[in-house]
Parts: structure tokens; sequence; C-alpha cells
């Protein structure tokens, strides 16, 4: 069985020459006619059979057109996808796996950073297989006259790498993916990243330190859960703490209150926050980020058996807080809970983001290409939908309504699981009861976290939103006095 991690991205870099014998790529900008980049006049190309639209592709003799449209970034995100789609259909005919694009002289370099994201990504293909795997695009060249763009490039590589990992760590199937393979894998990727260090806490620890959420979901599995710490202390002292909590349900039945069965072998993709959280950590530590980073990844899986936990159960989270569970389905927000209390409690946080598949109502909300995005102060809440912005990734701010958060107390213990009403909302709500005085964000990811089709540089299954925008939100930290945030 072969799936090989991390999943081998196409190498982009620049250059300021072409080499010889090497396929030719050139840009074609929508318009009418249609003006291609540079190169034109060296190539036989048809203009009948160019089009500029966005991600328009045609081999013109042993050369390519890519259209980038009006040259908006995400034109050029989408254009650097499809060319990589394109090449890879055609790689098996032709055998070429390397490429030489030529840019226009005024090539900016957000453009240069959006294509390059899109021709890393989105050739993306996770299978699980005993073949051989097709011939593919290795690499590209993008060459420009001026000026370099290798800065540019190299984070947009670091950006795609993210996005890939966390793509491969969620689509990993739960036979093989538990707490422990989790765990291990950020092991693993933390050990080729000098200065990021993972801490891995299993179920004895979870129960001296009184994780009653994450015991409670994971308790019905013969797989018992883990506590991932990852941290990147930043470059020197007096930097501002991030600290990143990831939702890392390994497997999702929904417990007692099980899920129907449509749809849930999508359920192995239930980690992506907490994938997006490792990928992320892995991102910031590569590019050396000047910010202290902690990421938390409470790791179960929630499963149906004898021991499980059952609606009605009151739980103590860490802490000491107690919920009155009401819905085994609702999971999430428990083991996140948990870890919220303990970044609040231990590591002093001036930011604190959390990120989960948590709610189905968001996918109702928002649809599947933009992720909720909750916030207890205005200017987090700007810096996450900038960031997101920066790096293709869309973000809708919801309000966390006052009205509600009296349906969040609980008769018989503190607060309730489930409270009435909206359901991503009231999960916010809920979350808000552990994050203290800290300014806080909730990124609800049940929409985007997944795909059912190919879109811009998405490919079908897990897609690996938010690792992109949590390094970018770091990195608008970056420098910045502690004392200054919040």
């Amino acid at each position: 069985m072969r799936a090989p991690l991390p999943t081998p991205l196409v190498t982009v870099e620049v250059a300021d020459t072409l080499r010889r014998g090497v396929p030719a790529v050139l840009v074609a900008f929508a318009g009418d006619p249609v003006r291609l980049g540079p190169g034109a006049a060296d190539l036989d190309v048809d203009l009948d059979e160019v089009s500029g639209k966005a991600g328009a592709t045609s081999r013109q003799g042993s050369a390519w057109v890519v259209g980038v449209g009006d040259g908006a970034p995400g034109d050029w995100r989408k254009a650097g996808a499809s060319l990589v789609r394109a090449l890879n259909a055609d790689a098996e005919r032709t055998g070429g796996t390397t490429f030489d694009v030529r840019l226009p002289e005024d090539v900016t370099a957000v453009a240069v950073a959006a294509f390059t994201l899109g021709a890393a990504v989105g050739g993306y293909r996770f299978k699980v297989t005993g073949e051989e795997p097709p011939k593919r695009v290795k690499s590209l060249r993008l060459v420009a006259a001026a000026p370099a763009f290798a800065d540019v490039v190299r984070k947009a590589n670091t950006l795609a790498a993210a996005t890939s990992f966390s793509r491969d760590l969620a689509n990993m199937p739960s036979n093989v993916k538990d707490p422990s393979w989790l765990a291990a894998a950020a092991v693993k990727a933390g050990r080729a990243v000098p200065g990021l260090q993972v801490d891995v806490r299993d179920e004895k620890w979870l129960a001296e330190q009184r994780f009653g959420g994450v015991l409670a979901v994971g308790g019905g599995s013969a797989r018992p859960p883990r506590f991932i710490e990852l941290t990147w202390p930043g470059t020197g002292v007096g930097q501002p703490h991030l600290v990143l909590v990831g939702k890392g349900i390994t497997f999702d039945t929904g417990g007692i209150s099980i899920k129907p069965a449509d749809g849930m072998h999508l359920m192995r993709t239930d980690m992506s926050g907490g994938a997006a959280v490792i990928a992320a950590l892995v991102g910031i530590a590569k590019q050396g980020l000047p910010v202290r980073v902690t990421g938390l990844v409470p790791a179960a899986e929630n499963h149906v058996s004898g021991t499980a936990y059952r609606p009605g159960d009151v739980i103590t989270q860490y802490g000491g807080i107690t919920t009155e569970v009401t819905n085994t389905d609702a999971e999430g927000r428990l083991v996140l809970a948990d870890a919220l209390a303990y970044a609040v409690r231990n590591l002093e946080p001036d930011v604190l983001v959390d990120v989960a598949t948590l709610t189905g109502a968001m996918k109702v909300t928002l649809g599947l290409r933009t992720g909720g995005l909750f916030a207890t102060d205005d200017d987090l809440a700007t810096r996450v939908a900038e960031a997101g912005a920066e790096v293709g990734e869309r973000w809708w701010r919801m309000p966390l309504l006052e009205d509600l958060a009296e349906d969040v107390r609980s008769d018989i213990a503190d607060i309730r699981q489930c409270p009435p009403g909206p359901g991503g909302i009231t999960a916010a709500l809920f979350l808000r009861e552990f994050t203290g005085n800290v300014p806080w964000a909730h990124l609800d990811i049940a929409g985007p976290a997944r795909a059912d089709k190919v879109y811009d540089e998405v490919v079908a299954g897990a897609t690996g939103f938010a690792a992109r925008t949590l390094i970018e939100l770091a990195e608008t930290y970056a420098g910045a006095p502690a004392n200054t945030i919040g």
C-alpha cells in the first residue's frame, strides 16, 4: 500500500533565462483580442485557439498557453493550478516533466505568489494504491526579466507545503489514522524542522490532568486519545504568544447519537482543524517567524461501544467547569474546551485561535467555500480575514449574539453542550466560556475543509483550508511586542 507522506508537490523556482530544449508556457490575458505575454513572437501560436479566461489551457505545438484572466491574484492562482493539471494529463503521452513559464515583464510579486501557490497545490493527488504512480510534472521555472522573486516564491512554496500536508493528514483513511498515528505524524514532521518541539501526552496523562472532555469523547474507542503540543519559541524574548488549537477527531461516528450512514465515510477528515494547526506550525517554523506560537491538538476517536459517553452525562472539563452532554455527535467542542482551558491556564497566550470542522450549521449558512469567523476582538477578526484574503482563503465574520449567551447555562451543570438556537453561534458561545479574557477567534471550517469536486487550486477530498491563513496570521504578529497585543 502506497500513500507517501508528505505528498510530493511540483517544485516551483524562479530564473531569468530560458532553458534550451525545455517546453515553454505563455500566459494570455482576457480581452478582445486576447493579449499574450512574452514569447508569442518566437512560437507559432494560433490566436483563434487561445483563450485568456483564467485557467484556460491549450497546447500550441511544443508550447502551452494558459489564461490568467484579468490578472487578479485569484486568476493567477487558478491559472497555475489548471496548468499543472493539464500538464499532468499530458505527461503520460509526451513524457514532459519540466517547463519554463514566461512571465510578463510587469508581473507583480502578488501575481507570482498566487501562480506559484496554485501550481504547487493544484496538481495534488492522494491515493492509497499498490500501483506505481503515473508520470507527473516535477518542476516549473518562472522566467521573469526583473525583479527577482526568489523570496516570494519561497514563501508561496511554504504555504503550498502546509496546505498539502494538512490535506495528507486529513485524507489518510481512519483504519490507519488514529490519535496515536496523528501524533506520530506530527512528531516526524517536527523533527524535520530545527527549533520546532513536539510533545505527545497519552491517556494516562490526560486522566491525571483531568481532561474530561477528551477522555469522554475518546472513551468509546479501543484506540485511546492523545494530546499533541507543538511549540515554536520564536526568535527572541518579548515576542507575542499566539496559541492555535485544532480539533483532532480522527474518526467521528457520532457516538451514541450516531450519524446517518450516508456521508459517514467522510468523517476521516473530521480532524482537518488539527491538521491545519500541525501544518501551520511546521510552516511557521520553516519561515523562522519572530513570534511565539504553540499548537494544541486534542486527538480522539468518537466511537460507539459499552464505554462510550452518553447524552445526559455530566463531564468535568479541564479546569473544573462541568458540562451537561446533550448530543454525543457534538464532540468537537468538548475536546476543544479542554485544550482552550489548558492554554489559558498554562501558556499565557496573547492571542487564542481555534479551528475546527465544528457545525453543519456553518455549511448551511456560508456554503462550502467560506469559513465562519467568530471573534471577541475586532483587531483579531480583521487580521484573520485579511490574512485569509492574502493567501486565497475566504472568511465571513459571524456574530456572538449576547441574547443567546444565557442559553449556554445548564440546570444540572455549569453549562450545556448544545443549547437551542443557531448551531454555529451557540457552539461558539459554548467555547467562549473557556477562553478567559484572552483575545480569541473561533474558525468553523465545516464547509470548506472538504470538497467533492475540483475548483481553483482545490481538489476533491480534504482541502487543507485554514493552514495558510494561520501561517499568514502569525506573520502579522511578527516583531510586535507582546504587551501591545489585545
